[in-house]
């Protein structure tokens, strides 16, 4: 029998200013049409914890999502899924002081695959202090005192010369924080 794992999609760039709307009743339904149990959103921007015992992996998982959200709403949406274990591992390996901070503050910028350091080694990382950023496995850590909206580092670790053939997709660190409470939820 094979064990039952738990895991946040996290979906990138839905429900933008009235853009490429995916309700999250609709998310959830989907998730369970897939065979996942336990699921759960969290917010609007495209959360979601579920249950699965399907043995599958994280690209499985994706690829299966990513094709049942573009059959159900015609568009395709770039996702990563990541279990429980991977989300308590980033928040562990946090360089910034999270507990110290306010959730706007710090963000973690998960991706597709290895943030290698040549990718962001031409960014002149004083030119943007007290902004900061670190790298992890598979996600960089924002540091941004003011908030991601008026950031400029953000734009620079994003370009799509730095960023180029990952996925990656933003959260602050209160929705973190909360999505790892939720894989630990029964």
């Amino acid at each position: 029998m094979t064990k039952t794992k738990t895991y946040a999609a996290l979906l990138r760039g839905i429900n933008v200013s009235g853009h490429r709307k995916v309700p999250m009743a609709e998310l959830r339904s989907l998730l369970e049409g897939l065979g996942h149990t336990g699921v759960r959103t969290y917010l609007q921007s495209g959360n979601a914890v579920f249950t699965t015992a399907s043995g599958a992996g994280e690209d499985e998982l994706r690829a299966a999502l990513e094709d049942a959200i573009e059959e159900r709403f015609g568009f395709r949406v770039d996702c990563l899924v990541r279990d429980g274990e991977y989300l308590d591992a980033v928040a562990a390996a946090c360089p910034f002081p999270a507990a110290e901070l306010r959730g706007k503050e710090l963000h973690a910028v998960y991706c597709s695959g290895p943030v290698d350091p040549e990718r962001f080694a031409a960014i002149d990382r004083e030119a943007f202090l007290p902004e900061e950023f670190a790298l992890g496995d598979r996600v960089l850590y924002l540091y941004v005192p003011d908030g991601l909206g008026t950031s400029k580092l953000a734009p620079a670790v994003s370009r799509p010369s730095v960023v180029k053939g990952l996925v990656t997709t933003a959260r602050n660190w209160n929705t973190v924080v909360k999505l790892i409470e939720m894989t630990h939820e029964e």
